[in-house]
């Protein structure tokens, strides 16, 4: 940290954790020696992170689709092309005057694509000839832990609509800060406030030093005024003293314990939101392994966002063909059961779990649905009326995803009713894998105010 307008004189006693070195420019340098857990630079990890997010962001984006179902929340490599990562550089240019002729141009237009060379035609690129000079770019690899790994894939997103409406006891609190203390860690020393403080003691510390000098220079200048030869005995007395003076004001220490400040803080309860969230899959037998898999897959990030981003958050898996049951973890990820088609009895099924166990006055009620869109002939309309009627009035948010390549169906129609009168339902499409992860950011992704 650099602080402006120190004053020279004795090294702050702040032990080994910060060192002050005064120059004779009168400016204080304090050098932050503190160590990171496990004796690490995490501070120039933190700052390469924080530089570089929109292209791990992406990168990590590009990752999701190309891992297994069950390994999602592991570390990563990634890479970065090396162009991205270049830092800025001074160099001398040119300089002078010059004059330059530029050639004109009527092959291109701005924003057209140059078509890449064919092998053996640019840089020894390809399966052509062997090159002898041009260039390439080797990527940037580096490797994310599991905590910024999710800490990337969830980034910016958030439960639409959420409400903090209970205060439970000390399960949850709030740092805030407490104004100062005289002692703590050195970790919340308070550079500024302490020097401010410094700078106090001394005014009133050395005003009486500054008194008496204003006084004997005062003396002086009126007995050399008065003709008073330099080598009278009264002269050196006063010269003596006010370099006396001096050096007594002078030994006031710049800055003392009795300065130091640190900051203080202390904790506070505050409301948490309680939620639950409802996953409805269908397993039905039009829905066959490729699409339970990415309807898995889907439910699966939803499932690790939720643990990751909420602590006060109950789950509930219901699995429907023909009919709907509530289900574990394990056999809702797993189970080969299979059957018929009828949406509408987990709808059935939700609505009286929700009921019976969640009131919608302490309980932030979510859900989210992945079907792919076929279901018994008339089902289709009683779903619509299920949730603008019983379930919708209970519920923050509810998320329908389709999985289907082919042409939508009466539910997707039906669905499409419900979410022209109703904010808070939203409902979109995935094809393939590489789908997945964007349409749960579009989903969830944090709202503006």
């Amino acid at each position: 940290m650099l602080v402006p307008g120190g004053f020279p004189g004795r090294a702050i006693p702040l032990g080994p954790l910060i060192r002050q070195d005064c120059t004779a420019t009168s400016m204080s340098h304090f050098i932050d020696r503190r160590l990171n857990g496990k004796n690490k630079s995490a501070v120039n990890r933190q700052r390469f992170l924080k530089r570089y997010k929109t292209q791990l962001k992406r990168a990590v984006a590009d990752a999701v689709n190309q891992r297994s179902i069950t390994d999602v929340d592991s570390g990563e490599k990634v890479g970065i092309p090396s162009r991205d990562i270049s830092e800025p550089v001074f160099h001398h240019g040119p300089g002078g005057t010059r004059d330059m002729v530029h050639p004109g141009n009527k092959e291109f237009m701005p924003g057209d694509r140059i078509r890449r060379p064919e092998g053996g035609e640019g840089n020894g690129a390809g399966q052509g000839k062997a090159g002898r000079g041009g260039k390439g770019e080797d990527d940037f690899v580096f490797e994310l832990s599991r905590e910024e790994f999710l800490d990337l894939l969830f980034y910016d997103l958030e439960l639409p609509n959420l409400v903090r409406n209970q205060l439970i006891g000390t399960t949850e609190f709030k740092t805030v800060r407490a104004g100062y203390r005289t002692d703590g860690a050195p970790s919340n020393i308070d550079v500024v406030r302490s020097l401010k403080g410094a700078v106090a003691r001394r005014t009133a510390l050395g005003a009486p030093y500054r008194a008496r000098i204003r006084e004997l220079e005062a003396e002086l200048e009126a007995l050399l005024a008065s003709g008073t030869p330099e080598d009278d005995s009264r002269v050196v007395e006063l010269r003596e003293e006010i370099d006396r003076q001096k050096t007594r004001l002078a030994a006031l220490p710049f800055i003392d314990t009795f300065d130091l400040r640190y900051q203080s803080f202390t904790r506070l309860p505050e409301p948490t939101s309680k939620a639950v969230m409802v996953c409805i899959m269908d397993v039905s037998g039009s829905m066959d392994q490729v699409r339970k898999s990415l309807a898995k897959r889907f439910f699966i990030l939803l499932y690790l966002f939720l643990k990751r981003n909420y602590d006060q958050i109950e789950v509930v898996f219901i699995r429907h063909h023909t009919v709907a049951q509530e289900v574990d973890e394990q056999e809702f990820f797993y189970s080969r059961e299979t059957g018929g088609t009828v949406v509408s009895s987990a709808l059935n099924l939700a609505d009286e779990i929700l009921r019976e166990r969640y009131d919608p006055t302490t309980w932030n009620i979510y859900a989210a649905q992945a079907s792919d869109g076929d279901n018994w002939d008339s089902d289709s309309a009683v779903c619509r009326d299920v949730l603008t009627e019983r379930l919708l009035p209970l519920m923050r948010y509810f998320a329908y995803v389709e999985i289907t390549p082919r042409q939508h169906q009466s539910l997707w129609h039906a669905y499409q009713e419900v979410a022209s009168t109703h904010q808070h339902f939203a409902m979109r499409e995935i094809a393939g894998a590489d789908d997945i992860f964007p349409v749960f950011r579009e989903l969830f992704k944090r709202q503006t105010a």
